[in-house]
């Protein structure tokens, strides 16, 4: 049988030609494709960067029962560029209508129920309603107040309740910045809490005696029997009791854990029991203090089963309290390093070994280590 080399090298030809349109077009398809991704993602850059105010936002809705009545505010939004860009003076002039202790008990007092003047003096034990009526002359001029009738009672009106209960919502969020800023104004006037610094500055003992007075109040308290003293390289100190350990649970009225008041609120154990009183200070130095006054402080607490942590850098957390591990073991351990610029100094071993046995004798029933 004979082939037809001629003919074969036709069909050959056609299938070649067939084939180059096919890759030609896919080749297209695939510029097409490449340009259109292209032109997509850069409008999507172009977007992004003009929307990005837009693209944050705060949604919010809710509800309040008043009386048998309950009120619900529609689900709304706020973009941040509306947020950011609102008139501020006239933003300072709300808040500083609100930025009055007894106006925002006023307030407070007026949401519970509707209330006369006589009635709120007695009610926030005002000695004068002079001062009162100032207050609520500012509030019902803010239109935060209204009264219904001359010599009637306040009320809040209706149209302002949702934003109050917003801006409380937030400043609940913000509460514990007050402690910080209490904290820093200690750091600012150490002296206070530990009275006149030597040439060199302040002693670093003081912090380190304050911290083991907690562990004695707990010892008196009839719950801890040791206490170890452990000196760092980089001269950090840590103090571990074997006592109940600070609290841990969470506060419903800030939502933090209670060790966090504990480290935070210089006011909470500002007592002769519960904190050190250096010579020649207004203050005692309670734990709080203490990590006020320490450019890092790490607490480690064994209670309830568990072993907790929480890190603070100049008093102010770094973390939340975390779970790390289990044990049956109760206690609390504190580490901290003081801030350098108020205490330039070192750890005294001698000094330490010998107020340490001068403890021991006080407290016969306490045992102390250094190490």
């Amino acid at each position: 049988m004979e082939r037809d080399y001629g003919a074969e090298l036709d069909t050959l030809q056609t299938q070649v030609k067939e084939l180059d349109k096919l890759v030609r077009q896919m080749m297209g398809l695939e510029v097409g494709l490449s340009e259109a991704r292209r032109t997509n993602r850069q409008e999507k850059e172009l977007l992004s960067q003009e929307e990005t105010f837009e693209a944050c936002a705060i949604y919010f809705s809710g509800y309040y029962r008043s009386g048998d009545e309950i009120v619900r505010c529609e689900p709304q939004e706020r973009h941040a560029n509306e947020l950011l860009s609102l008139q501020r003076d006239k933003a300072a002039k709300v808040l500083s209508a609100l930025g009055h202790k007894q106006r925002l008990e006023l307030l407070l007092e007026v949401w519970r129920e509707p209330l006369t003047g006589a009635e709120l003096v007695e009610r926030l034990n005002m000695g004068t309603t002079g001062q009162l009526y100032h207050h609520l002359k500012a509030l019902t001029g803010a239109d935060l107040l209204k009264q219904e009738e001359r010599g009637g009672r306040y009320t809040i009106p209706d149209h302002r309740r949702f934003p109050m209960l917003f801006l409380l919502s937030a400043l609940l969020d913000l509460i514990d910045t007050s402690d910080y800023i209490d904290m820093s104004e200690a750091r600012n006037e150490p002296h206070s809490y530990l009275g006149t610094p030597a040439k060199e500055g302040y002693d670093l003992h003081q912090l380190l005696w304050a911290v083991v007075s907690n562990c004695i109040a707990e010892h008196q308290a009839g719950y801890c029997t040791e206490v170890g003293i452990y000196l760092h390289d980089d001269g950090s100190v840590t103090v571990a009791d074997n006592g109940r350990g600070i609290p841990t649970r969470q506060l419903p009225q800030t939502g933090a854990p209670a060790v966090q008041s504990v480290m935070t609120k210089l006011d909470l154990f500002n007592d002769s029991k519960h904190s050190f009183i250096a010579p020649g200070a207004e203050k005692g130095i309670s734990i709080a203090v203490v990590n006020a006054l320490s450019r890092t402080l790490n607490v480690e607490i064994r209670r309830d089963g568990g072993i907790y942590r929480q890190e603070y850098r100049h008093g102010i957390p770094q973390s939340g309290l975390t779970t790390v591990g289990e044990t049956n073991e109760t206690g609390t351990s504190v580490t901290f390093k003081a801030e350098p610029e108020l205490f330039p100094g070192r750890f005294n071993r001698e000094e330490i070994n010998a107020r340490t046995l001068e403890l021991v004798e006080a407290y016969p029933g306490l045992r102390i280590k250094v190490q």
